[in-house]
């Protein structure tokens, strides 16, 4: 490869992770402004500074929700859950080696399954029906009882509520307005990345002002690249999730965000004696996720490459980027521009091999933040995500929303209810309503729609680990209740 190209990527793993780190600002922003700026570039230079952006923003995101609890994208929500916990103790330098060390290795799963196995991936995406959404985005509702709090019933609370923000706005089947009480601003409806802004970045500095006299807590750094045996440990969590991530990947509007959520779910599920219980530091929380999250990249370009189909909205944008150049995404591509697809799977890769170094060594530094005073710290993240929640859309109203949902994630914390099944829950609201919709209008009834998961073998499947997780659900709800009845009954003794 040119050493121009092997530059260009580098720049942008580096710009990437800062881009990523500050809460709104998004891939899509990034590499939208990058396509009106490389313009008159030569198409390969171009396409490889968009891709190592793309690299670094993914991974950028956990920086932010290891160190302040505020994802810096939807996908490192799950990053959150976890990682914060390990910053409280001290061990942020030791959270972000290992989320460095998972991001990369996922990415490299999913470059590897880009290569090798793109048509085959890509066939298997295409056969996913409105039902098999459906089903998929039933299993990420249930979820809720994982992510927060363990009391299922708060977890709920907080996802319908998320439920109910996410049907606000223009009805996408029959342009009725929902909820908006006549105010066109409630038209586009509620952006989640506002939401996630507000209920983690400006909820979580309400609840510090209250403890703002409490010293800074020191943060080790002399143990930040794990070691082999750590990684060797947890490699074949790393894997289940990095596979999961490419098949979430691959499917059009899934994305990284919910093939995070569900790897943690899934890592929550079937670890059985995590060192530390999960939601309180447990590394298996920090693997899951930033394996999924990163593998999911290479994911979204099989069903783009292969069949002209964007798996998410990045690559919808490089479709957008491609056709500028003169190239066209789709099933000739592969025989008509073969060095185009060996050229995006070459600078992914140099992306990942630069996300090693540019990751690691940002660290210490990043670190200090933590550090610094909550007087002069709180001000300032409560000032980055007012800003971020603007740059979405260069709306106030976004800003509005992301305060009204900073006061609401305030008192969520404050009463012990989870604010991440709320984000959850927006997010999933589009999928699981239209997709049902759609079932409906494919199968006439209801009662069609529920015959038809039995007539796939994709759906059936999907609709057993529904079965196996809501089973499972309710074990765990019973032993945490018999716990907490056990504690009960010491302290009346």
């Amino acid at each position: 490869m040119d050493i121009h190209l092997l530059i260009l990527v580098s720049i942008g793993v580096l710009s990437g992770i800062y881009i990523g780190a500050i809460p709104g600002l998004s891939g899509t922003m990034a590499v939208s402004l990058l396509v009106s700026f490389t313009f008159g570039w030569e198409t390969n230079p171009a396409i490889a500074l968009m891709l190592g952006v793309f690299v670094g923003v993914v991974y950028g995101g956990s920086r932010s929700a290891v160190l302040l609890n505020i994802p810096g994208a939807p996908a490192a929500v799950a990053t959150a859950l976890d990682g914060y916990p390990m910053a409280l103790k001290g061990e942020a330098g030791r959270a972000m080696g290992i989320a460095t060390s998972q991001s990369v290795v996922g990415t490299l799963i999913g470059i590897v399954v880009l290569a090798c196995f793109a048509p085959l991936v890509s066939k298997l995406a295409l056969k996913f029906t409105s039902v098999d959404y459906l089903l998929l985005g039933v299993m990420g509702m249930m979820m809720v009882g994982s992510i927060g709090s363990k009391s299922i019933f708060r977890g709920l609370t907080t996802a319908a509520i998320g439920v109910l923000l996410g049907t606000i706005g223009m009805d996408s089947m029959t342009a009725a307005h929902r909820f908006t009480f006549g105010v066109t601003y409630l038209l586009p409806g509620v952006n989640y990345v506002v939401a996630m802004i507000g209920l983690f970045g400006i909820a979580e500095a309400l609840v510090q002002i209250t403890t703002k006299d409490i010293q800074p807590i020191k943060q080790k750094i002399d143990k930040i690249v794990p070691s082999l045996d750590v990684v060797k440990k947890y490699m074949p969590l790393t894997v289940r999730s990095s596979i999961v991530g490419v098949l979430v990947g691959a499917l059009p509007g899934a994305g990284g965000d919910i093939a995070a959520l569900l790897t943690y779910d899934q890592a929550k599920r079937t670890v059985k004696n995590p060192e530390v219980p999960f939601g309180e530091g447990a590394v298996e929380g920090l693997v899951a996720p930033e394996a999924a999250n990163n593998a999911a990249i290479g994911g979204a370009f099989i069903p783009m490459l292969t069949l002209g189909i964007p798996g998410d909205a990045v690559t919808a944008v490089m479709i957008g980027a491609l056709t500028i150049h003169g190239l066209k995404p789709g099933p000739n591509m592969m025989t008509a521009s073969p060095d185009m697809f060996y050229l995006i799977v070459s600078c992914l890769f140099i992306a990942s091999i630069a996300l090693v170094f540019f990751g690691m060594t940002g660290i210490k530094i990043f670190t200090k933040i933590v550090e610094i005073p909550k007087g002069i710290l709180l001000p300032i993240i409560i000032i980055l995500s007012v800003v971020g929640s603007y740059a979405i859309n260069n709306s106030l109203f976004d800003m509005f929303w992301a305060i009204g949902f900073g006061v609401l994630g305030y008192f969520f914390k404050r009463y012990d209810y989870p604010v991440a099944p709320c984000v959850l829950g927006i997010i999933l609201t589009k999928l699981l309503e239209e997709n049902y919709r759609r079932g409906i209008l494919l199968n006439k009834s209801v009662s069609g729609l529920i015959l038809s998961i039995f007539h796939s073998p994709i759906s059936f499947s999907l609709f057993a680990l529904i079965v196996v997780m809501f089973g499972t659900q309710t074990k765990t709800y019973k032993k945490w209740k018999a716990a907490r009845d056990a504690k009960a009954d010491v302290k009346a003794v």
